[in-house]
């Protein structure tokens, strides 16, 4: 197995972003577990599947392409060959993630998914249990966390990126109700590996998160990304 940065954290606390920046600052191949996610509950929510039905959900997630692709400096992901990217970003697909994510069958098909992706090369993972779950072994776990607000702000840009226009107080709502249901599931619930390091990004810029993470790679393998610096 490869080297593997383990960042974990709830919704809006930058894992997406300072990931990616970390993985490509050190030539490290980024995997947004997060948009896997997304992408199952997208495809529920197009087949029409109630969440109740597990079964239904489960199979839909075991038969589910999903690949990432690097297009213009950004990040796609494609869900059985079509680009979803954009539509998995959408906030009817936020308020179902989560429910979708607990369930167990779901969550055991992606850690596989995960894990052979993480296996021959060195990754930048992001998620909510990649520390305690996917990769426990992890040389480097990190746990990202912010204040609500400052959550809530950076949701914002996201949605207006995609054109959707959602009010702080309908922000701070979805992230207290995805927080409540992360963290309280029975399978693989959001939690700080007892070995990880807690960054707290509610008052850093976006450089210096990325410089934290940086900083403490380099300090145990000086060689990784000083050509891209």
């Amino acid at each position: 197995m490869g080297i593997v940065i383990a960042i974990d954290g709830p919704a809006g606390a930058g894992k997406s972003s300072t990931a990616k920046a970390v993985a490509q600052r050190l030539g490290f191949t980024y995997i947004d577990t997060g948009a896997m996610y997304r992408a199952i509950t997208y495809l529920v929510i197009q087949q029409k599947v109630p969440i109740q039905d597990e079964a239904r959900v489960i199979d839909l997630a075991a038969q589910a392409k999903i690949d990432f692709k690097w297009q213009d400096g950004e990040l796609h992901t494609y869900l059985n060959g079509c680009d979803v990217t954009r539509e998995i970003r959408s906030s009817e697909v936020a308020n179902l993630v989560s429910p979708v994510s607990a369930i167990g069958g779901v969550r055991e098909i992606m850690v596989e998914l995960q894990r052979a992706l993480g296996r021959n090369a060195n990754v930048v993972m992001e998620g909510r249990d990649i520390g305690t779950r996917v990769f426990p072994e992890a040389e480097f776990k990190i746990f990202l966390q912010a204040d609500l607000e400052t959550r809530a702000r950076r949701r914002i840009k996201d949605y207006q990126k995609i054109g959707q226009d959602i009010s702080i107080p309908e922000i701070i709502a979805e992230i207290e109700r995805r927080d409540a249901i992360d963290s309280s599931r029975a399978h693989s619930p959001l939690m700080k590996a007892a070995d990880a390091i807690v960054i707290d990004t509610s008052h850093l810029t976006f450089e210096e998160q990325v410089n934290k993470i940086i900083t403490l790679v380099q300090e145990k393998y000086p060689e990784l990304g000083r050509d891209d610096r």
